[in-house]
């Protein structure tokens, strides 16, 4: 029988000492020029290969790489042959969260899930609920082979309040909450939300409207870094609420890692990355 998500989940936080999750959403731009490759496929891999290739085996690291479709996607058959590189190399190390919010009709749900799950590879997959249950099904029948997935709920980013945190008319709670709760009847292990981290609050009552049920929902906590969100806000908050479930949750960033030599103005691109998952560990101050 397969390994579940859950498990997956607590072990490589346990191994790798961290719930950081590294996402990666590569922008050519802002790869290093001193990377000098014969393809656009060959500097993508190489660039996060260097940094992940340096997690130190000693000390907190991260333990989920967050790869986004369309950031690989964008260039063609290059980032696609990167972004599989990239998981074969990693999923036996790293849980593998492909980022590609999926949704559809039932029969092309199904056909997303064989891309995801059985030509990718990852371990588990974002997915819309915006079509319903017949749109989700097919990604969750997958949990039962240790997949996971992960249901977008209440996002990071700025113009998600146009449509979430709308009151609905009959329970007077904001969609995301009615999302939430959606989730929960369609349960399975290995059934997530995203839920951002620009919003503590609002991470804190979505537990609470999920709590009562016992069951455990892993986390997918998008923001931090260039969106705003604070690792440390989200730890003390997931401590405060779940700290029994702890190691089940992912605190997600991307640019803010990936792309810290620009910011910290060095030519150590994997230095300044490593820096900045360190400081994100600090903050998160897990204790295993």
């Amino acid at each position: 029988m397969a390994q579940s998500y859950l498990s997956l989940l607590r072990e490589n936080a346990q191994a790798h000492r961290s719930i950081v999750c590294f996402g990666l959403d590569p922008d050519i731009n802002k790869i290093p020029a001193t990377i000098i490759t014969n393809s656009t496929e060959e500097k993508i891999t190489k660039f996060y290969s260097d940094i992940i290739d340096s997690l130190p085996s000693d000390k907190s690291s991260v333990s989920a790489l967050k790869p986004n479709y369309a950031w690989f996607a964008q260039y063609g058959f290059d980032g696609l042959r990167a972004l599989k590189a990239l998981i074969d190399k990693y999923r036996g190390n790293y849980t593998i969260i492909f980022d590609g919010k999926r949704g559809d009709i039932g029969t092309s749900s199904e056909a997303y899930a064989r891309e995801a799950f059985d030509f990718f590879g990852a371990h588990a997959l974002t997915v819309s609920p915006y079509m319903g249950e017949d749109s989700v099904k097919p990604f969750i029948k997958r949990c039962s082979e240790g997949r996971g997935i992960y249901i977008l709920c209440r996002t990071s980013n700025s113009g998600a309040s146009d449509f979430q945190s709308q009151d609905m008319a009959l329970t007077e709670k904001p969609l995301y909450i009615s999302v939430a709760k959606k989730a929960l009847e369609w349960h399975a292990d290995g059934v997530g939300l995203v839920i951002g981290a620009t919003n503590t609050d609002e991470l804190e009552g979505i537990y609470w409207a999920i709590e009562p049920t016992g069951k455990e929902v892993p986390f997918l906590i998008p923001g931090v870094g260039a969106q705003g969100g604070s690792a440390a806000d989200v730890a003390k908050t997931l401590r405060s609420v779940a700290s029994g479930q702890l190691l089940l949750h992912r605190i997600n960033a991307s640019s803010s890692i990936a792309y810290a030599w620009q910011k910290k103005e060095t030519s150590d691109y994997v230095g300044a990355a490593l820096s900045e998952i360190d400081s994100m560990n600090r903050a998160i101050a897990l204790r295993i």
